[in-house]
C-alpha cells in the first residue's frame, strides 16, 4: 500500500492517527488513494489548521466568530451509548457554535442510499427545536420523502448529533454540506450537468425544511472557500496547493 502524500503544511501524522480513530477505515481500504477521494480532500484542506486553528476564517454564512479548534474525524455522539454514532468530516469550535462540516465531492452523482433509521430515533424526544428535522425524518422513514442526489438521513442523524453535543457544551449547533460541482470524473468523463443541477435543487429542499431549527443548516461550495481563503494572505498559498492537488471543485 502506497503511503498517503499530504499538501505542504499539512501534519500527516495528527491526520493519519485521525483517520485511524474514524471507522470509515480510509486508509487500510486503499479509499484515500482515490484521485475522487472525498476524504483526501478534507483531510487535506482542515487538516492543515490542526496546528493553526485561528489562520481559519470563518466560514461564508455560518454564524461562528473567531475560531479556536479544528479537528477532523469528529464522532458526535447521540444521548445513547449502543448502536452506531455519527463522525463529521471536520468540527470547528468558536467560543459560541460547534460547526460540523459534512464534505462530499462526487458521491451525489454516484447511485443513492436508502433512508434508513434505528428504532432508537423514535424512543428520543429531540424536542421543539428539531421539530423540522424531525419531520423529514419521519417523512424519509415513511418513503413519503426521497431524495436522488443528497444522503437526506445521514444530515439528520448529523444533526442529531450535533444538537447532542452542542448542548453538552453549551454552544449553538451548526451543520455545514460542503459540496464540491466536479464537471469532470477523475477518468475526464463529464459529469451529467442535470445532475449537478439536481443536486443544487435537493439542497435548497433540504435547506428550506429544516430552517429555523436548533442546527443551523448551511450549504457551501468547496469552491467558495477556496475563493474566500485565496483572498486571504494567511491561507492563499495553502488554497492554491488545494486547487493544483484537487483540481476543479
Amino acid at each position: 500500500m502506497t503511503d498517503p502524500v499530504f499538501l505542504p503544511g499539512v501534519p500527516a501524522d495528527a491526520v493519519l492517527a485521525a483517520l485511524g480513530r474514524s471507522p470509515g477505515g480510509e486508509i487500510a481500504s486503499g479509499k484515500f488513494a482515490s484521485p475522487e477521494s472525498s476524504a483526501a480532500l478534507v483531510a487535506n484542506t482542515f487538516g492543515w489548521f490542526l496546528n493553526r486553528p485561528r489562520q481559519l476564517p470563518a466560514l461564508p454564512g455560518v454564524p461562528m466568530g473567531p475560531v479556536q479548534t479544528v479537528a477532523i474525524e469528529a464522532e458526535m455522539r447521540f444521548p445513547w451509548s449502543g448502536g452506531r454514532h455519527p463522525w463529521l468530516d471536520a468540527e470547528i469550535t468558536t467560543a459560541t457554535t460547534l460547526v460540523g462540516v459534512e464534505s462530499k465531492r462526487y458521491e451525489p452523482f454516484r447511485p443513492g442510499k436508502a433512508a434508513e433509521f434505528s428504532e432508537a430515533f423514535d424512543r428520543r424526544d429531540w424536542g421543539p427545536g428539531m421539530a423540522r428535522y424531525t419531520g423529514l425524518r419521519k417523512a424519509l422513514a415513511a418513503g413519503q420523502l426521497t431524495y436522488r442526489h443528497i444522503d437526506a438521513a445521514q444530515l439528520v442523524k448529523h444533526a442529531y448529533g450535533l444538537k447532542t453535543q452542542a448542548v453538552k457544551r453549551g454552544l449553538g449547533g451548526v451543520l455545514v454540506y460542503l459540496h464540491a460541482a466536479p464537471t469532470h470524473w477523475a477518468s475526464g468523463k463529464p459529469v451529467d450537468p442535470k445532475a449537478i443541477s439536481r443536486h443544487a435543487t435537493e439542497i435548497a429542499d433540504f435547506a428550506a425544511r429544516v430552517k429555523g431549527d436548533d442546527v443551523t443548516f448551511v450549504p457551501l461550495r468547496w469552491g467558495d472557500i477556496l475563493t474566500q481563503w485565496s483572498q486571504t494572505p494567511a491561507t492563499a498559498a495553502h488554497a492554491a496547493a488545494v486547487r493544483g492537488w484537487f483540481g476543479g471543485l
